[in-house]
């Protein structure tokens, strides 16, 4: 790597003509002072022979001498005793001074230095990429969403390269481990240094306004290539698409949507959260219900229903299902099934209610009113608390205050709510948030969103039952379409996502795969083109070279799953 950075900085300090021009000019002010050096050295014999010292000192002492003087340190071993000697002295003292001590320095770091430093930065923050790049994503600015996604596509060796115009944070982002080119993603020629018409996608990740520039930018350029535009404003949505835009994601309204479908609602039907192809995954609360106290065995949901339990929440904790697994009170069941199957579970428990009271959102911003608009659609009834004035447009659903006194989570109905939802922007005050809540209501289920991954372990401590993240979110959203992948995050930190089975692992059973044992996750599902999706199948079932399965787990599991059976070698 050493040799490779080393070769790198020397390609762009010889590659800039001035550079090759202020070289020249270094060597002809170098040669000057050799010339200077040599000459007084020389006519320094001259002097001691005027002076009579003739043959006392050698040709050495004069180069010695030279270089004393020259440069100041006028050690005192040698003088001249005549007033011709003096001066001869003084001349090349001044010399040494002005030469040697002023205008090498300045002339050094003009001609040398100050264009080397601009080769590295330039090496760490380049024009352009290579020409051979291609299958590439290029990512317009870098933020809390695309540092999420990088990750991914590190993790499935998909190349990217991020565009920052300003040199010193293009630096400072290649010092943090990131692909990045300094250059403008709003300026039309940046798109032909990046290869754009080989890129698999670009995802423009600014502000709206920036984001329609870049879109436009990038269409005009290249029609095929595909675009992911991020949208805070719904209004900006269809001009995003009028730029040429092929996917728009209005990243607030997913995170609330997907806040809300945690919410279990009033009753114990399944609440779907997602599907990968035909496999539809929900969650049901057991509260309430004639399942308390049995083992899945005992159930008999399988057969009843034919839906399948792949894994039960306690308290935020997932838990793989098994046959002596005991539903408990606070379990909800993780179910994966037909839409059919899943309408079975909800014809057994239908007549089950958890409770009818609102579901209490903390927080009137955007991603807020996603799940609020969410919830409406679903006809479960909620009140939102938030302090600004500016955010309240219904008095009966919207309450003035902080989620922080009593007596306005009292108001919204916190005692006898059976879920809250903490949208806020800020981590610490979701964290304080849900220590209050949970303390005032032990048995209520809390779900937060989270910025930062380092808050998710202290978020889960506090009490939340679910924590979600603006950043996988997003970041997973963006895959999808990248990659035609499925990924469905259950929670922050545990993903469904499929994979199609490759030589690594075909005709092995699922014993022998020891995917579990290696990267922990754990295959829920099969895809059979003769008997349709085989959901928790059994462990000696075989899998078959272009089989889809689909696995459930943590997204360090799945980051090591991708690492050791994806991107196989033909």
């Amino acid at each position: 790597m050493t040799v490779n950075y080393s070769s790198s900085q020397l390609s762009y300090f010889f590659a800039n003509r001035r550079t090759r021009t202020n070289i020249r000019k270094l060597l002809k002010f170098l040669s000057l002072l050799v010339f200077m050096y040599v000459f007084y050295s020389l006519l320094f014999q001259a002097v001691m022979i005027y002076e009579g010292a003739e043959g006392e000192h050698s040709i050495v002492s004069g180069f010695y001498w030279t270089l004393v003087t020259m440069s100041t340190l006028g050690f005192g071993d040698i003088v001249f005793s005549t007033d011709i000697g003096r001066i001869y002295s003084m001349i090349v003292l001044f010399s040494g001074v002005l030469f040697l001590l002023v205008m090498l320095p300045f002339t050094f770091i003009e001609f040398f230095y100050a264009p080397w430093m601009k080769a590295q930065n330039e090496s760490r923050a380049p024009k352009k990429i290579a020409d051979h790049v291609k299958d590439h994503v290029i990512i317009t600015n870098l933020n809390s969403v695309t540092e999420t996604l990088i990750k991914k596509l590190e993790s499935y060796k998909i190349d990217y390269v991020i565009l920052e115009d300003d040199l010193h944070n293009a630096l400072e982002i290649s010092d943090s481990g990131y692909k990045v080119v300094n250059l403008d993603p709003t300026d039309f020629d940046t798109y032909e240094k990046l290869n754009i018409k080989k890129a698999k996608m670009v995802v423009a990740s600014g502000t709206d306004t920036v984001n329609t520039n870049v879109t436009f930018t990038v269409r005009e350029y290249n029609t095929n290539v595909k675009i992911v535009a991020t949208a805070a404003s719904a209004d900006s949505v269809d001009i995003l698409e009028l730029a040429g835009a092929n996917h728009v994601l209005q990243l607030g309204d997913i995170l609330g949507r997907s806040l809300a479908r945690r919410t279990l609602g009033g009753n114990a039907r399944v609440h779907v959260i997602g599907h990968i192809d035909d496999l539809v995954f929900g969650e049901a609360t057991a509260q309430e219900t004639p399942l308390i106290g049995k083992t899945l065995r005992e159930s008999n949901l399988r057969e009843t229903t034919g839906a399948t339990v792949v894994g039960f929440w306690e308290r935020g904790e997932f838990k793989q299902a098994h046959p002596e697994s005991v539903i408990t009170e606070k379990t909800v069941l993780v179910l994966a099934g037909s839409v059919d199957q899943l309408r079975n579970y909800d014809e057994l428990v239908s007549i089950y209610h958890v409770s009818d009271n609102p579901i209490i959102i903390i927080g009137a911003g955007r991603v807020g009113l996603a799940a609020s608009k969410s919830l409406s659609e679903r006809h479960i009834d909620f009140r939102i608390i938030d302090k600004d004035p500016s955010r309240i447009f219904d008095k009966e659903k919207f309450i003035l205050g902080d989620a922080a006194d009593h007596s306005v989570l009292k108001r919204a109905g916190l005692e006898d709510a059976h879920s809250v939802l903490i949208t806020t922007h800020d981590d610490d005050v979701n964290i304080y948030l849900t220590i209050y809540c949970r303390q005032l209501s032990p048995n209520m289920q809390i779900i937060s969103r989270t910025n930062f991954e380092k808050n998710i372990k202290t978020m889960h401590r506090a009490g939340a039952d679910f924590v979600m993240s603006y950043a996988s979110m997003g970041a997973n959203s963006i895959f999808n379409i990248i990659e035609g992948q499925d990924v469905l995050i259950l929670a922050e930190g545990l993903n469904i996502f499929n994979h199609k089975v490759n030589h690594k692992l075909a005709g092995k059973n699922l014993v022998e795969s020891n995917i579990r044992q290696e990267t922990g996750c754990t295959i829920v599902a099969i895809k059979c083109q003769d008997k349709g999706m085989i959901v928790s199948p059994q462990p000696q079932r075989k899998l078959k070279l272009n089989q889809d399965i689909i696995l459930i787990g943590s997204s360090e599991g799945e980051a090591l799953f991708t690492k050791k059976y994806e991107n196989e070698k033909s």
